[in-house]
């Protein structure tokens, strides 16, 4: 089974549709670990394009402050700007459908999905210390998780805990990482709306674990577009400059 996998799209349309035309014919399954929507200027369209894929999805921290399952008092401000304008925008429909979204972590063929740490939905992984549990609890050798925006991870094998530092460079399309046995994988695909780890594409990865190869991907897209419906839309001027500058 081939799997693309989504995180982080932040209500960017013309990220996640450059994303899917890449990866066109190259996947049988989706999975999206949260965040459809927030910081970006297209809920609505998001959501009715992540739902035609049929996809395996959990929710992240902006699809329940959007939805009103939380508040968004712990937000930075510019961040909580964002989770309210786009929580006026949504459609009745779309709000409900971000109300029923799962948190994780939960399996899908093989692959154990979360948003955030394998404990905490809402708690960043970024060092290796922070990534154990999720490396030796999870159910499956092979577990993604998003929420960071940064694309890469982690590996654990005969006690020994090494980060990945994977992802295409500016010529190329993906970077391939090879499963080794006995080894269990903590990955990020990194986020298709709003890259924070310098590279500006949209970051995805397609998991075939039938040949033991993941792909991690990197597109272009249309960054002018996204920032000048940003700012029809008023959303901030931070979250319109930094869509550039993928940090």
């Amino acid at each position: 089974m081939r799997y693309l996998v989504l995180s982080d799209i932040h209500a960017n349309f013309t990220a996640l549709e450059a994303a899917l035309a890449a990866a066109h014919g190259r996947w049988e399954r989706a999975a999206c670990l949260g965040d459809v929507v927030g910081y970006g200027p297209d809920p609505n369209e998001v959501i009715d394009r992540v739902r035609t894929l049929q996809a395996t999805i959990i929710r992240g921290n902006h699809d329940k402050a959007a939805c009103g399952l939380a508040d968004a008092e712990d937000f930075n401000p510019v961040a909580r700007a964002a989770a309210q304008w786009t929580r006026a925008q949504l459609r009745a429909e779309n709000l409900t459908f971000l109300q029923a979204l799962p948190h994780g972590p939960i399996e899908a063929d093989g692959l154990a999905l979360i948003h955030g740490a394998f404990h905490d939905e809402d708690e960043y992984v970024f060092a290796p210390a922070q990534a154990l549990d999720g490396l030796l609890e999870s159910p499956s050798a092979v577990t993604f998780f998003g929420h960071t925006h940064f694309q890469g991870g982690f590996s654990f094998r005969d006690d020994k805990l090494e980060v990945i530092q994977l992802r295409p460079d500016g010529g190329t399309s993906f970077a391939a990482l090879r499963v080794e046995p006995a080894t269990r994988y903590l990955l990020n695909p990194g986020s298709i709306g709003q890259p924070r780890d310098g590279d500006p594409r949209a970051a995805f990865a397609i998991a075939d674990l039938n040949h033991a190869v993941i792909e991690f991907w990197r597109v272009p897209y249309d960054i002018e577009a996204v920032q000048q419906r940003m700012k029809r839309a008023g959303l901030p001027e931070p979250l319109i400059l930094r869509l550039a500058f993928g940090r």
